[in-house]
């Protein structure tokens, strides 16, 4: 058997097959592939060298793709600097054997820290490179063999493909920053090498070791050895600004909204940080052109004082989420958006069983007034029994459970309802609030701001609305939260039921139906203004009537002699009284809304009478003539009755009814719900011609005797056609007709027309039931949650910090803040005029908002920190506010005249103020306030000994960062190859020591 088993015929033949791709290869391969598609074969010399600062101003782009190796994913991306094609370009045809582009970038001056770019364009100064990195949910490349398989398939597939852009795979963990790469060109290869330490070598810690390591390595034996230029920059951190004022003015404790920040008052939103917006200030001291012989740093001395530094430049640190009092007033404000608790469940329990008895009491007011009592009739109206349901309610409540004190609560309403302090009786009073709103609201939309509402659908903001929303804002914020808000929007209810039963029109609010434009709720309260305008003019007219019909009485002693003159009255009251804001006076103490329902409720028989002949024009001449006309308003130009020689009068009219957007949804809605049908669209129709038939019965009382043909002619003349011709003698004469649509057979206007009564409008069913549609307003009003309150009022709050924005910026005078307030409104606009707004997008909406209110907060910060707006000499000022404005927009600022600049000097004072406050303690450092004053008589040689140990404390603290950029041209590896670009570049930091250097060689003999 064992002979058996070593029988070599028995082994199993096995072929290894090594044409087969490894993973290797085929990674290798797809890295070529990727290559090609991007069109990165081939020289890439030829191209302009990039401008002054062209790294940072110009646009950065890079393209990315995925590729496998083996089941490891890898990420390829291509970074470069987009640049226009110089057409002079293709004139001039590279040389064959030129430099790759990355090669002579390694020797460019014109970009060297650049401030906002790739770290490898920063240490390699490269405007287009490659770089494979690990995919996101992939390890580290952390073991020596695996990098060396990367970096020897970025070197076959760049000698393959003949691409001439640099190629980076990153090693090591990813926060390590730490790339390796290769770039080959004909007969030249530059290899990027890279080295990071948590400490800074004591021997490598200054310009002299640093130069020794460069020597080294390129390992030149040429005597003596090309120059090599150095560039180094060294950043000073300023963190300390307890020489500068708190951003807020201190609260006073003695006002009534005292112990607040930011001195917040009534109708005014905060504004501004609450801690300094801006955290720390970079200076960049920086020497662009040095040589070896020319400085000296060394382990004992250095030259590199930051005070002779040629170039100087400065970037802030912007705070991450500074607290800012616009944005936590929105923020806060928002939240309550979200929450779902009812007004009963925010005042607690206790409150919320008075409430149910408030709101059983108010409800059960009318049943109260058919139930037998012993009281007097008149004490039965429906005021006096809401009036004691809420003396009970106050008297219940204890003063300890209410959110709001009273002295806040009376501070509230006042500013919300300025007119209760004006005595209520006094005519000119009323009057006097009517003008005031009316002026004001013309003068103001003149005003591109007042009419933002328009935009944001909120309300105008001299209303009582955008008033509402700051101080539901401000409670929310300062008094109480959610509960404080339910107390505020209770007693607002309350106060606009009182207005209701009393006759006073709610003050700031435009006159007229609904602005559809504005918030919900904001024509919710014109709606009721509507009605308290409507209750005011029908009670002064009865008024009116009564007294004159009583006088009547008195004189003649007869009821009949004396109808025509109160007639004639009653008729004109509506139009003119509607307008006219009387005095309510003492309300009649027997009224009750179900006197109002219906103004065909005559009290006088014979008036009926006379109406009853008036019904339409089948009356004959004889009956035509006893109608005597009623509700006249003026004559309609030289127009003549057609059947007559009467002229045609236009009548008074009942006014259309007003109407929310809810109500139009909601009428819309029925009307869609008829159907298309021939009965739904007749039913449809008739719905819709309430007003059409109310005008036709004032039309037919103003003109006795009149046809249909005539009431076109005043109501809708396009369909009245006239026509010359010639009659029966010869004469041209007019003729007219109907028009063709108003002869279907069926029309609506024809079948409203034979139904109509000669009534006159103030006879007519009210088109507007305005005890109605008021009850409907103030129950809707009872039922909003704070949630729904605040819903309705955040376009309001979000106009409010719009404008507050605006007035802010308007000091400040920054283009990148008028921009983005603009977007934000146009933003917050689209998303307002949706009927169901999105709330995710509308909180992005108020942190555009809150970045905003933060930028200008640094440019307060900054400009007080430069002393900008304290008299300075014109032309420093002018650049310093230049300056400032630059740090703002700009990722980094260069400081005109280094440190011998205006803003120079001052960012030399700010170190020297941290410096010296540094060193002694808080007690001590009080004493050096006068420190400004010092300064400016110290010389600059002075200052410079004070670096050198002239004086105990330095002007400036260690530097936070130091770079040193190393540059030259030699021939390597041997002395007879190409002179080519050398480069190290090095990062001193506390707790990071970097050298990234590129080192090029000639490949033609080795």
């Amino acid at each position: 058997m064992m002979a058996a088993d070593s029988d070599p015929e028995s082994e199993v033949f096995e072929i290894t097959d090594f044409t087969t791709a490894s993973e290797w290869e085929r990674f290798v391969s797809r890295v070529e592939e990727v290559l090609n598609d991007w069109k990165l074969i081939g020289s890439s010399a030829g191209k302009l060298s990039p401008g002054k600062g062209e790294y940072t101003s110009g646009t950065w782009e890079e393209k990315c793709q995925e590729i496998n190796f083996a089941d490891f994913k890898f990420s390829i991306t291509h970074h470069y600097l987009k640049q226009e094609s110089d057409e002079g370009d293709g004139k001039e045809e590279p040389e064959e054997d030129a430099f790759p582009l990355a090669m002579q970038d390694l020797l460019c001056m014109n970009n060297d820290f650049p401030p906002r770019a790739h770290c490898l364009v920063r240490w390699y100064g490269m405007r287009e490179f490659l770089v494979i990195s690990p995919g996101a949910n992939c390890e580290a490349i952390i073991s020596e063999s695996k990098c060396n398989l990367l970096f020897s398939s970025i070197s076959i597939s760049l000698a393959n493909s003949g691409c001439q852009v640099p190629m980076f795979v990153q090693i090591q963990q990813k926060w390590r920053r730490m790339y390796a790469g290769e770039c080959q060109g004909p007969g030249v290869r530059t290899d990027f090498e890279m080295v990071h330490l948590r400490k800074v070598p004591s021997q490598y810690n200054h310009l002299s070791g640093l130069l020794d390591i460069f020597k080294s390595k390129i390992g030149c034996s040429l005597i003596p050895l090309p120059p090599i230029n150095i560039a180094i920059r060294f950043t000073y951190v300023l963190q300390d600004w307890q020489q500068y004022s708190w951003p807020q003015q201190p609260p006073d404790f003695d006002a009534l909204l005292g112990g607040e920040v930011g001195g917040v008052e009534f109708g005014k939103l905060p504004f501004g940080a609450c801690e300094d917006p801006i955290s720390e200030l970079h200076l960049a001291t920086t020497w662009p052109h040095l040589t070896e012989g020319i400085v000296v740093d060394n382990d004992v001395y250095s030259d590199l004082d930051p005070l002779q530094a040629p170039h100087w430049s400065v970037r802030v640190r912007k705070a991450e989420n500074p607290q800012c009092l616009l944005g936590d007033f929105l923020t806060e404000f928002f939240k309550l958006c979200c929450r779902k608790e009812s007004t009963d469940e925010v005042l607690g329990r206790g409150l919320a069983e008075e409430e149910g008895k408030e709101n059983s009491d108010i409800s059960a007011a009318l049943s109260k007034l058919t139930e037998p009592a012993a009281v007097p009739i008149p004490k039965l109206s429906v005021s006096n029994m809401v009036h004691s349901a809420r003396k009970r309610i106050r008297r219940h409540r204890r003063v300890d459970e209410s959110p709001l004190s009273t002295d806040m609560l009376n501070s509230i309403l006042l500013y919300l309802f300025p007119d209760a302090a004006v005595e209520k009786s006094s005519q000119n009073g009323d009057s006097k609030t009517a003008q005031t709103n009316t002026n004001g609201k013309n003068e103001q939309d003149k005003d591109s701001d007042y009419n933002l509402f328009n935009q944001l659908k909120s309300a105008p903001s001299d209303s009582l609305s955008y008033r509402l929303a700051l101080c539901v804002c401000l409670v929310n914020f300062y008094h109480g939260g959610m509960r404080a808000v339910a107390h505020l929007w209770q007693e607002f209810v309350l106060e606009m039921r009182y207005r209701w039963e009393n006759n006073y029109l709610v003050y700031g609010l435009a006159g007229g139906p609904p602005d559809l434009r504005c918030c919900l709720l904001h024509q919710k309260l014109q709606m009721l203004n509507c009605c308290i305008e409507r209750k005011r003019a029908r009670d002064d007219a009865r008024k009116a009537t009564e007294g004159s019909k009583e006088r009547e009485r008195k004189v003649s002693g007869s009821c009949q002699n004396g109808r025509l003159g109160p007639e004639g009255m009653a008729a004109t009251g509506p139009t003119t009284d509607l307008t006219r804001e009387v005095s309510p006076g003492k309300l009649w103490d027997s009224w009750s809304d179900s006197e109002d329902e219906f103004f065909e409720c005559l009290s006088d028989q014979e008036e009926m009478k006379e109406a009853m002949p008036a019904g339409g024009e089948k009356g004959g001449a004889k009956d035509i003539s006893k109608v005597k006309p009623d509700g006249r308003l003026h004559t309609h130009g030289n127009m003549i009755l057609l059947n007559s020689t009467e002229p045609l009068y236009i009548p008074v009219t009942q006014e259309p009814a007003p109407m929310t957007e809810d109500l139009l949804e909601e009428q819309s809605e029925v009307l869609a719900k008829l159907g298309t049908s021939a009965e739904g669209a007749h039913l449809r129709a008739r719905m819709q011609s309430a007003c059409l038939l109310s005008d036709m019965e004032s039309f037919k009382a103003a003109n006795p005797g009149c046809v249909l043909e005539d009431f076109v002619r005043w109501y809708s003349p396009r369909d009245y056609v006239e026509e010359e011709v010639v009659d029966e003698k010869g004469h041209t004469v007019v003729r007219g007709e109907l028009s063709a649509r108003m002869k279907i057979p069926g029309n609506m206007w024809v079948e409203a027309w034979e139904t109509a009564r000669a009534t006159p409008a103030r006879r007519q069913r009210r088109l507007f039931d305005d005890t109605k549609e008021a009850e409907k307003v103030l129950h809707y009003m009872s039922l909003q949650k704070p949630a729904d309150l605040t819903r309705h009022l955040l376009p309001c709050i979000l106009h409010a910090a719009i404008l507050k924005l605006k007035e802010e910026e308007s000091v400040e005078d920054i283009p990148s803040v008028k921009k983005a307030i603009q977007q934000a409104t146009s933003h917050a606009s689209k998303l307002l005029h949706h009927p169901s707004p999105d709330y995710k997008k509308l909180e992005d909406v108020i942190n555009q908002l809150m970045a905003v209110e933060a930028v200008i907060a640094r440019a307060r910060s900054l400009k007080a920190k430069f002393g900008i707006g304290k008299g300075e000499k014109g032309e420093d000022a002018e650049e310093l506010e230049k300056f400032v404005s630059a740090l703002l927009e700009e990722p980094e600022v260069a400081v005109m005249g280094a440190g011998r600049g205006p803003a120079g000097s001052i960012i030399h004072r700010l170190f020297v103020s941290s410096q010296r406050l540094a060193d002694f303690t808080s007690d001590e450092a009080a004493l050096l306030a006068p420190l400004d004053e010092d300064l400016g008589r110290v010389s600059g040689t002075e200052n410079r000994k004070s670096m050198g140990g002239g004086h105990n404390v330095p002007d400036f603290p260690p530097p936070a960062g130091r770079e040193i950029l190393l540059r030259t041209c030699v021939p390597r590896p041997a002395a007879y190859s190409k002179a080519l670009p050398q480069r190290l570049f090095c990062v001193m930091m506390r707790e990071d020591f970097r050298l990234a250097g590129a080192f090029s060689s000639d490949t033609s003999f080795f």
